[in-house]
């Protein structure tokens, strides 16, 4: 892994975004570790009106993606991300000067809307400078996030022991630094080439077929209309389950529900942070091109039934066994999230028409959004309310799902058929 970071695919471009991405989720980790602690003990919210807040600012996020690839297909992607980084910068110094509700709301949620924006920006930078080895600059970008997050979340931890005010601004001042550094770093890499690059597409689906007269098949100029990718975004949701389910799900479960020891819930995000940023790579290997890429959505259903299942499991037995099986739930979780980060964007990328594959794929970064919005309210207003059971009928729907999901891909991508088998190439712009 460390000989890719330092030649990544798209070679000194790619690995100066690397770096970029790297500073901005460390900063990204400095802000979720003490946001809701800063917003408690220094502008004083209660709890209710912190949880209105950050629910507002995650629904109003979700419109970050489809903007970003809508300007993305007018704009350099470069500038558009350092625009994002800037924006951060303001709205996160406005945070350390308003203290009430009414003036937090726009600023927050401008906040979580320019973060999704840059998300969806780093992955179209990553389509346009790795090409044909566009899984692997992911599994790099994953890594770096998590790598990142975690340095973050570790400073912050430093910040949260002292517990004065002015250790919480100085966290929120690390966080604003790290958008500077950020911009810096995005505005010494070059734009990506908006022409067309060839992408080897092993064992791949086809390009489109002429039609019966010869003339070449209409383009679809906008997701919004295409009710295949639309169907694919949709599908997705259920898709980024595990991430809740880490967060929210397992946390909770295992405070409410069993009898594992507490000191366990930190272990979950350490078995997390650490298997991402160690197989991240490996796994993304086995997940290159379509073929490969729908086996992924398969296996990530087997891998969340499963988990659902130990989940369910972890309410019986003795406090060291539900210890034991909740570990191995969070294993597998991760598991699917391995899987899940891979074949979900490289699938975003093969589903996506040449000609608007910007405003594609900030459709398709919705779903994260949608469910980063949706997904805790379901799994404790719903799936946890309902028991064991509820995780059972969670595990068995996610992996239904999921065989749809593989399904559809396949249909679209033309896998099996005589004519995909010819195809090698497919022009991505």
């Amino acid at each position: 892994m460390l000989a890719q970071l330092r030649n990544p695919p798209g070679g000194r471009n790619a690995r100066i975004m690397l770096l970029a991405l790297a500073v901005d989720r460390t900063g990204s980790g400095l802000w979720a570790a003490s946001s809701v602690l800063y917003l408690t003990f220094v502008t004083h919210l209660s709890a209710q009106r912190i949880g209105v807040l950050l629910g507002v600012a995650g629904v109003a996020g979700i419109a970050g993606s489809p903007l970003a690839g809508r300007l993305a297909g007018r704009f350099p992607v470069r500038g558009l991300l350092i625009g994002c980084h800037l924006l951060r910068l303001v709205t996160l110094g406005l945070v350390l000067v308003c203290t009430g509700f009414d003036a937090l709301l726009p600023v927050v949620t401008v906040t979580y809307l320019g973060d999704r924006a840059a998300k969806t920006l780093e992955m179209l930078f990553a389509t346009r400078v790795a090409g044909e080895r566009r899984a692997a600059y992911q599994a790099l970008s994953r890594s770096a996030a998590n790598a990142g997050y975690g340095v973050g979340a570790g400073l912050a931890a430093i910040g949260l022991a002292v517990g004065t005010t002015g250790a919480y601004r100085v966290l929120i001042l690390g966080n604003a630094l790290s958008f500077v550094v950020a911009a810096v770093l995005v505005w010494r890499t070059g734009e990506p080439a908006g022409s067309a690059v060839e992408v080897a597409r092993s064992g791949g689906a086809a390009p489109a077929a002429p039609v019966p007269d010869g003339r070449a098949p209409a383009r679809r100029s906008s997701p919004w209309r295409d009710r295949g990718y639309l169907k694919f975004a949709l599908l997705d949701i259920p898709m980024n389950l595990d991430d809740s389910v880490l967060a929210v799900g397992l946390p909770l479960w295992l405070v409410n529900r069993t009898s594992a020891p507490h000191a366990l819930v930190p272990a979950f995000l350490v078995i997390n942070t650490v298997l991402v940023v160690v197989l991240q790579l490996s796994v993304s290997k086995r997940a290159e091109g379509p073929r490969r890429a729908t086996r992924a959505v398969l296996l990530y259903g087997v891998l969340m039934f499963v988990c659902c299942g130990l989940l369910a499991a972890a309410t019986r037995g003795g406090a060291w066994v539900a210890g034991a099986v909740l570990l191995a739930a969070a294993l597998l979780v991760t598991l699917a999230e391995l899987m899940r980060s891979v074949s979900s964007w490289e699938l975003a990328v093969l589903l996506a028409p040449q000609d608007a594959r910007a405003a594609y794929l900030g459709v398709a970064g919705m779903s994260q959004s949608i469910q980063k919005s949706a997904g805790p309210p379901l799994l404790t207003g719903v799936v946890m309310a309902a028991g064991p059971v509820g995780w059972l009928v969670l595990g068995a729907a996610v992996a239904g799902l999921a065989v749809v999901q593989r399904r559809a891909c396949v249909r679209r991508l033309g896998i099996g058929s005589p004519r995909s088998e010819d195809a090698a190439t497919l022009t991505v712009r």
